[in-house]
């Protein structure tokens, strides 16, 4: 997941659509030369990176050889240690590739006793599937889920840290949709959380989807470093370090270096073993450069393993989830490119006019991008492992690589890239507001707003109350251990209620006061250190965008109640398409309401 700042960006950067076109030859000749590799060590360094990249590169000649290349760069560990095409990525969101191929390959069972297909709607194999829209419960098909046209935007904040996929399967009725049924495109990480159980569902051993994975598409492929398993992972040493920059001053240097963190692994709070959590179908697996040349060779070659010829894949899964289903953007940000369609975790449009199929990948620490022309018989994968940048850094390589082996004038993407994040931050301070002056105070008081609140989807949040005149005594507040675990973050000028809340993308949300029953909303992960002295450090999760929660009251007898507080701002992750909530309150207007508990 991205913050707001680049989600924009990369919406775009990471499009696709479809055209016909002739296949180019492509030269043997390395595309990973002393020319590029300067390049990409320069990107690295202009951009304050502290980690790197990895990096593979696979084409198809006439005769059907192939040249691959793979290679690291940059650090892959906070104490140095290099990037190496061996280095090990969480590839997040390109997790999905294989989460849907492993549902074609259910279609293709003809062994199954309940046969499917990507018509099958899901309430007919899944008992716990139900959502608040009943158009969208009882028509949704495994082609609707895969291609994100459900109406349910992304809601990513409603899971949390022990959740696992039938708890959150549970609570999908309670999510307000921001759309109509196949009307709008809009991505969403718990309907791959909802393909991931198929195969517990369908078939008689009930497999971990996980365990059916690595049997059925990990293995005979040949990805021998490919995994949904931390354990597995650290034991070969090659687990790359997740890193960010803290304290950096964007006013004064958007790009600055700041104080390089490492991070723990995404996933660190689920089970590590090789039965997977319920994050493997959406974003879990782990792999190299090295792996994603293989998984290349493998797209590009109709579902054969590149070794043994063998078929895996049925080459009607592959291209059946890389036609387009949704359109995801209707129109070209650049000249040279075009709209963008969705198929199932696969993108497709058109560079320069060569046709492209790819994903990009984003969580806590990572960011991959893996994308191929199928005419061209062309394919990149470029890992990183910068939280911060590491998006825009893959796709500024990733065009200089394609210009390079297709023989292109190259566009300067960096300078492009660049301005573009500037002018999103410019844009974003443009229209945030300073707080009032002289700021009304809230229909009740502000201690009155603390403790608990419930939506049905998300859970329950408890505020405590902080301000610098508050005097408290009683019994320890759940804030009391805030000023460690949440270094900087608090403004002790400003009226603030904070809550733990233990999702998996965040730790804390915090309330700071706007004007009069308006507060302005922040998202925010504690994160350790290696530091004894400062064992903790702030990360904004929801940085770009500009959140609000609006309080509401009733009366009840002779005094002012609480009703709740509604946010707004883009919290459930809808698309541009969907517009915003309107209504006469509150709880109307809110993408996400908590009533008082």
């Amino acid at each position: 997941m991205v913050g707001g700042l680049v989600a924009f960006l990369l919406l775009y950067l990471c499009a696709l659509a479809s055209a016909e076109q002739t296949p180019l030859f492509l030269t043997r000749n390395p595309v990973l030369s002393p020319r590029v590799d300067a390049f990409i060590n320069d990107v690295l360094t202009e951009w304050n990176t502290p980690g790197g990249v990895s990096i593979a590169i696979v084409k198809k000649h006439s005769d059907g050889t192939w040249t691959v290349e793979t290679k690291g760069y940059g650090n892959a560990s906070i104490d140095g240690r290099q990037m190496t095409e061996d280095s090990l990525f969480f590839i997040a969101s390109n997790s999905k590739l294989f989460n849907i191929i492993a549902t074609g390959l259910l279609i293709s069972n003809e062994s199954l006793s309940r046969r499917i297909s990507w018509d099958t709607k899901i309430a007919s194999v899944v008992p716990e599937w139900e959502l608040k829209d009943p158009i969208a419960s009882s028509q949704s098909t495994i082609t609707d889920i895969m291609s994100h046209r459900t109406g349910i935007p992304r809601h990513d904040l409603m899971y949390g840290r022990t959740d696992n996929v039938t708890s959150i399967l549970n609570r999908l009725k309670h999510l307000e949709p921001s759309a109509e049924f196949r009307d709008i495109y809009q991505y969403n990480n718990n309907m791959y959380m909802l393909l991931s159980y198929l195969p517990e569902v369908l078939l008689p051993h009930k497999p971990p989807f996980a365990r059916y994975v690595k049997e059925h598409i990990f293995e005979p492929l040949g990805l021998i470093s490919t995994t949904y398993s931390v354990d597995v992972a650290r034991a070969s040493d090659n687990l790359a370090q997740g890193m960010a920059r803290d304290g950096v001053n964007k006013t004064e240097n958007l790009f600055g270096k700041g104080t390089p963190r490492a991070m723990r692994h995404p996933n660190w709070f689920l089970a590590g073993g090789e039965d997977g959590n319920y994050k493997s179908g959406a974003g879990g697996v782990i792999s190299s450069a090295k792996d994603a040349a293989t998984w290349l060779q493998v797209l590009l070659n109709d579902g054969r393993n590149p070794v043994t010829n063998e078929n895996v894949v049925p080459p009607d899964v592959i291209q059946n989830v890389a036609t387009g289903k949704t359109v995801q953007a209707g129109f070209a940000l650049y000249p040279e490119l075009s709209p963008v369609v969705y198929g199932g975790a696969q993108f497709r449009y058109t560079y320069r006019g060569h046709e492209i199929i790819e994903h990009g990948g984003s969580t806590t620490g990572f960011m991959t991008q893996i994308a191929r022309f199928p005419s061209d018989k062309l394919g990149i994968a470029v890992f990183s492992n910068d939280d911060d940048y590491g998006g825009m850094l893959h796709e500024i390589i990733k065009w200089y690589l394609v210009d390079t082996a297709l023989g292109l004038p190259p566009i300067n993407w960096n300078t492009r890239v660049k301005s573009e994040v500037t002018r999103q931050y410019r844009a974003l301070a443009r229209d945030s507001h300073p707080r009032p002056s002289n700021p009304r105070p809230p229909s009740v008081s502000f201690e009155a707003l603390s403790g608990p609140y419930e939506n049905p989807g998300y859970g329950t949040v408890d505020f405590c109350f902080i301000f610098k005149n508050e005097s408290r005594s009683g019994p320890p507040s759940p804030c009391d251990d805030s000023w460690t675990t949440l270094p900087g973050a608090i403004d002790t000028s400003v009226p603030t209620l904070l809550a733990k809340w233990d999702k998996a993308w965040s730790t804390h949300i915090m309330l700071t006061h706007f004007d009069e029953n308006i507060f302005n909303v922040s998202t925010l992960e504690s994160r350790h250190t290696i530091n004894d002295t400062q064992p903790f450090w702030t990360a904004v999760v929801h940085e770009g965008r500009i959140v609000t929660a609006e309080f509401s009251f009733h009366q009840e007898e002779n005094r002012l109640s609480i009703s709740g507080f509604g946010l707004t701002g883009g919290i459930w992750g809808a698309s541009d398409q969907a517009g915003t909530r309107k209504g006469r309150t509150a709880q109307d207007r809110a993408e996400v309401w908590f009533h008082k508990v």
